[in-house]
């Protein structure tokens, strides 16, 4: 399982997947391309098989031309003059031979590279897509609680990562694999002796691979972290250009981003050290063993014990396979990041962030509206309650308004009801039922929302109004443009409804955004509302109009808005005050003036600061107290 770790306040994992937990995620990737992986494993076997031959029509030569030894019986027709001399037909036949050999290895490898990278990509695209649909499953607490960079460098990087691993890096492996074992078997057959010194060197060497294989993935997973934070510094500087720009922050944001470099740069140099040793000791190590073996078989041959073509084939076979244990340690640096990556990965897919949901969850259907706190608690940490035995009811059709000081636990409140989160304590209703036996999506399809800051996406303008529902035909989206004073000035752009509206919508001014927020809320037509803030960024001018077209999208629907402007909720059925996490007071606007507590306190300080423009500290201070 995957657990969570508090570090500079934020939330990380670390994976503690047992090794064999680990290579059952890796099959469960591969299994749907398992005929792919058949086609490529008998690609392999021929690739292995050519390998295992090429040196074999050399030997025959040797043999037969330079130590004059007589060919094997099943070679005897080449002794047959018709190719004009024995020598010119043996080479003639061991020259074809080697094209055949060669040409069988090219196409079978060919094969397995292309079928391999196609396994790849699949894997890739698959594990990108899950593990992005699992972050849409996640509760908003696991975001709160995870940098963006590091959530994007994992489904990017990492997923990276883990299809190279399966393209090139298994293939050579396996490969590598299956051509030493079969080498082994004819090393042994060759010479015994020989073939003994080979394999006695091959546990050092793993010896000594097996040593160096913790320091390199600690080293690698520092990297990765890292590299994390560099995608976090760059979301974040270049997502928010405007305020730096606005404070002349600009030398921040490099510095910023020169020590998550210069960081970065330091832990791979580490990595690098650890990894540059290694090669070294297993090339000294396979060379020398090479070395005996060439001093000891040119003893042989010339005592004859052994032929000079044996000795070929022999050295050939002892280089290819320590050629393969040689590049153990580029093989171990990427078993090293594919295991860091596959440790990354499956701890988001292993989070348990998500809001519950019942198998059998009902449809709601078309709801009224009604909503019921019952003893609502919420905390996001045990130690820190947000909210406390909340208690209060929405009749169906009614405008309840929600005022509080800053951080008095209003957003969060109405975070409850599209289950954003869920109550730590308490049950919150909707037409009667626990909106925790509701299937989730189709409650949230009953939630219309207007925020402070509308958020438009990479599309046009009637993509971003249909957002909320997909099939809204044109006239429609048209419609709810115009009730929500939006299509004057959508008319005007160059392209009308077609008009791109640029990385996050900020080619158009605060109050046009919100108006287009509002003709998504038109269209989705859910018989519940959510306003948070509204109207808060807004001028004198563009409030009018946005109030406008609120009006005409509250009629009809349950509406709970909240807002530090009294005056938006003044008309409210029932207002209600959150002060400490509790509801403090509740009432209509004349009812709470006339209690003369905290929100009498609120107004007559807004009344105050709406007739002297000077608006001084000491008002805010006691707005948000």
């Amino acid at each position: 399982m995957s657990t969570l770790i508090k570090k500079n306040d934020e939330f990380s994992f670390r994976e503690t997947l047992p090794a064999g937990s680990m290579r059952g995620f890796i099959w469960e990737l591969v299994r749907p391309y398992r005929k792919w992986l058949l086609v490529i494993f008998c690609c392999m076997l021929l690739e292995t098989l050519s390998t295992m031959a090429a040196p074999w029509p050399l030997k025959f030569v040797l043999d037969s031309v330079v130590g004059h030894h007589p060919l094997p019986n099943w070679l005897a027709w080449l002794n047959d003059t018709h190719f004009g001399a024995k020598t010119v037909g043996l080479a003639a036949a061991a020259a074809a031979s080697l094209v055949i050999i060669v040409t069988i290895g090219a196409i079978a490898g060919y094969i397995d590279n292309y079928f391999t990278e196609s396994v790849g990509q699949y894997v890739a695209n698959d594990l990108r897509l899950r593990t992005y649909n699992h972050f849409q499953r996640l509760s908003l607490r696991f975001f709160d609680t995870h940098k963006l960079g590091n959530l994007v460098s994992i489904i990017t990087t990492d997923v990276t990562t883990i299809q190279n691993f399966a393209s090139s890096t298994l293939l050579n492996m396996l490969v590598s694999a299956m051509t030493i074992l079969g080498m082994i078997g004819v090393m042994f057959w060759l010479n015994w002796d020989f073939a003994s010194i080979a394999v006695a060197v091959a546990p050092v060497l793993l010896f000594l691979v097996s040593r160096f294989k913790r320091s390199i993935k600690e080293a690698t997973r520092e990297v990765r972290t890292h590299q994390s934070d560099i995608v976090s510094v760059l979301e974040q500087g270049l997502g928010s250009m405007r305020a730096v720009k606005a404070f002349g922050r600009q030398d921040v944001e490099v510095n910023r981003l020169r020590e998550a470099s210069e960081q970065t740069v330091a832990s791979s140099l580490k990595a690098r050290k650890v990894k540059s040793l290694l090669s070294p000791i297993i090339a000294v190590t396979s060379a020398i063993c090479t070395a005996f073996v060439l001093w000891r078989g040119a003893s042989l041959v010339l005592a004859g014990a052994i032929t000079i073509g044996a000795l070929t084939v022999f050295l050939y076979y002892l280089a290819r396979f320590f050629k393969p244990v040689q590049n153990l340690g580029k093989i171990t640096t990427s078993i090293a990041q594919v295991s860091v990556a596959l440790e990354r990965v499956h701890a988001i897919l292993d989070a348990d962030a998500i809001i519950p949901q019942k198998p059998d969850g009902k449809d709601p259907g078309k709801v009224k509206g009604e909503i019921v706190f019952e003893h609502v608690d919420f905390t996001y940490d045990k130690d820190e309650p947000v909210l406390q035995d909340i208690n209060f009811s929405v009749q169906h059709g009614q405008k309840i308004g929600i005022c509080g000081p800053t951080g008095s636990g209003k957003s969060t409140l109405l975070s409850l009801i599209p289950r954003f989160y869920d109550p730590s304590n308490g049950k919150v209703l909707i037409d009667g039922v626990d909106i925790t036996d509701y299937d989730l999506k189709k409650l949230r399809d009953q939630i219309g929302f207007v925020l402070q800051d509308t958020v438009l996406f990479a599309g046009t303008i009637a993509e971003n109004i249909a957002y909320g529902r997909v099939d809204a035909t044109p006239e429609e989206i048209m419609a709810a443009a115009k009730l929500a004073n939006a299509h004057e000035f959508i008319a005007r752009m160059p392209h009308g409804y077609d008009s791109p509206v640029g990385d996050r919508g900020f080619t158009l001014s605060g109050g046009q955004r919100q108006r287009i927020g509002i003709a998504r809320a038109l269209v989705r037509d859910s018989p519940i509302l959510i306003l948070d803030e509204p109207t808060a960024a807004l001028d004198t001018e563009s409030e009018k109009l946005v109030v406008e077209a609120l009006e005409r999208l509250m009629t009809g629907r349950t509406v709970i808005t909240i807002t530090h402007r009294l005056s938006t909720i003044r008309n409210a059925d029932k207002i209600l005050v959150i002060k400490g996490g509790t509801v403090a007071e509740q009432g209509t606007h004349d009812e709470l003036v006339a209690l003369g507590g905290v929100y009498s306190g609120f107004y007559t300080i807004q009344s105050g600061l709406s007739g002297d423009k000077t608006i001084r500290p000491q008002h805010l201070i006691a707005i948000n107290q």
